[in-house]
């Protein structure tokens, strides 16, 4: 008779860590649109936007970051951020701005699917990735 294994506490391990960075940037984005910080008011208005919108903007990010943060919703979390971070994207390419602005929403949106995958086993189950 066999013992099974013990699961590998490293891929969670490191998904949470992964998962920690794109959280704190969207809440730390969130706090400074809620807050009417001066510089975001000023960059959405070069960005464009009417006033009223960093508000509304600022309680989407919050919202979707909130769910990507709760392990129960985390699935619809990172995809409702993906969602947000495409539309990053697309405003700062619109704009054209400077790569690094254009790629941080991309490299955050990565993080985020890299550690919920690592953290979460179901969703290794689903997408198996081939050796």
């Amino acid at each position: 008779m066999t013992q099974s294994q013990a699961p590998n506490p490293w891929p969670r391990r490191v998904g949470i860590g992964l998962t920690v960075l794109p959280i704190l940037m969207l809440l730390m984005s969130a706090s400074m649109k809620l807050s009417g910080n001066p510089e975001a008011v000023e960059g959405f208005k070069q960005m464009g936007y009417p006033d009223g919108a960093l508000l509304k903007i600022g309680i989407v990010e919050l919202i979707v970051t909130i769910l990507y943060a709760v392990p129960a919703t985390s699935v619809l979390g990172a995809i409702l951020v993906t969602g947000y971070l495409g539309g990053a994207v697309d405003v700062h390419v619109r704009i054209d701005d400077t790569l690094g602005n254009i790629l941080t929403p991309v490299i955050l949106g990565v993080l985020a699917w890299a550690g919920l995958y690592l953290r979460d086993p179901r969703l290794r189950a689903l997408l198996p990735l081939k050796r």
